[in-house]
């Protein structure tokens, strides 16, 4: 085992996050214990790159109790928690990740991690599935298939499917209902205000707050911004989702209206520039800028400093960008995931169910990777009621099920 970390030292930090996060997470326990008594992944190597943090850190402890081989990095340089990294270390798996990392230290990061040659990766935004498919393709023969768990890298591995040039066999994670009706709703709706609330310290309740996209995640940034107090507007390209949102009771209009109009701007929409320079121009003084999509492309940045004539550190994750009028545009954790940059992620009550599917996932890929083409695959709705009955039985709640005749009357004529 090795590590790239920026600390050893810090472990222990890192243990009490990881402890704490485990005493909330009752299917990784399960999963933890079925695991280490059956080793499936036994001889097997498994790489993962998804935010370092410890709820991640479970789930590739969860993995190598199963028998792998686990290397782990992460997905975000602004994500990683030093502490978590360095914990992982400590108990013998293979790290290499470090808060702040540069664009060329990430990268190195992300080929340390496949360096081991993994039969099975586990992605976040699709970084791992790139390098698999370019300056380590060498490695790509080798990978019986993974898993993604953003909506951006599913995005990216259907890209790729579609022009014939994805080399193993992926599953959807994120598509599964037990990942974006919880994870992308409630996950991103809490954890993205949190993000936000800390970082500012200021109040939500009365300010006007734009959600650009209406998909899952911008669903559940705008019913907890409602919650909050605040009037919110959302912006949408795709007219059935824009119906939804009018019918849920928010304002929906382009961003050009939205523009003058926001306190708060939240981008989650997995595309890139949806805030640039015209909208810029129209902003009230003290606006606040923050993207929960993967990538930090969609409050453009380079707009920003073509307009700023100068920059000011205003607190801790905020940069302040001066315009020549004097109205100062307020940027969250550099553009980046503002519910990892600027938080701890996800609760892990709803990570539990997602780091669930994808260790079933990954575990139904060794079973299966003999007979699966080179494609994306959704996760088996086997898997998906599977960690739902985990999670009923661990909230201690029951259900009905079907009679003999109940079963007959839907599956037959309904006489």
């Amino acid at each position: 085992m090795s590590h790239l970390i920026k600390d050893i030292t810090l472990a222990p930090g890192g243990h009490k996050r990881i402890n704490w996060v485990k005493g909330y997470m009752p299917l990784l326990n399960s999963l933890e214990k079925e695991f280490e008594r059956e080793k499936p992944f036994e001889g097997k190597k498994i790489a993962i790159s998804v935010h370092l943090e410890a709820k991640t850190a479970y789930l590739a402890l969860v993995l190598a109790k199963g028998g792998a081989e686990v290397a782990v990095t992460g997905s975000n340089p602004l994500s990683t928690q030093d502490p978590v990294a360095a914990a992982l270390a400590d108990m013998g798996l293979s790290v290499y990740a470090w808060h702040g990392a540069t664009e060329q230290e990430y990268f190195h990061h992300l080929n340390k991690t496949l360096d081991f040659g993994p039969d099975i990766i586990i992605d976040d935004g699709g970084d791992l599935v790139h390098l698999l498919h370019t300056t380590r393709s060498d490695l790509a023969q080798r990978v019986m298939g993974g898993c993604e768990e953003t909506t951006t890298g599913v995005l990216r591995l259907r890209a790729r499917e579609r022009e014939g040039m994805l080399n193993f066999p992926m599953v959807a994670v994120n598509d599964a209902y037990c990942k974006y009706l919880f994870d992308n709703r409630y996950g991103t709706g809490q954890s993205v205000w949190d993000g936000v609330m800390r970082t500012t310290n200021l109040i939500v309740a009365g300010k006007n707050v734009v959600v650009a996209g209406y998909g899952w995640c911008g669903k559940g940034v705008a019913d907890k911004a409602k919650g909050l107090g605040a009037n919110v507007i959302v912006t949408e390209i795709d007219p059935i989702k824009a119906i939804e949102a009018v019918m849920d009771g928010f304002r929906v209009m382009s961003m050009d209206e939205a523009a003058p109009l926001g306190d708060i701007f939240i981008t989650v929409t997995g595309c890139n520039k949806v805030i640039v320079e015209r909208h810029y121009k129209k902003m009230k003084d003290g606006v606040l800028l923050a993207n929960a999509g993967h990538f930090d492309v969609e409050v453009y940045k380079p707009d920003l400093e073509k307009l700023a004539v100068s920059k000011k550190d205003m607190r801790k994750n905020i940069m302040g960008y001066i315009m020549e009028d004097g109205r100062t545009l307020n940027l969250l954790a550099d553009g980046r995931l503002v519910n990892l940059a600027s938080g701890d992620g996800h609760p892990a009550e709803i990570m539990d169910m997602s780091f669930a599917l994808q260790a079933l996932s990954a575990k139904y890929i060794l079973e299966n990777h003999g007979t699966m083409n080179n494609r994306v695959y959704k996760v088996p709705g086997s898997i998906d009621r599977r960690v739902a009955a985990m999670k009923l039985e661990a909230m201690g709640t029951k259900i009905d099920t079907l009679t003999e005749e109940q079963e007959s009357y839907i599956s037959g004529w309904g006489e």
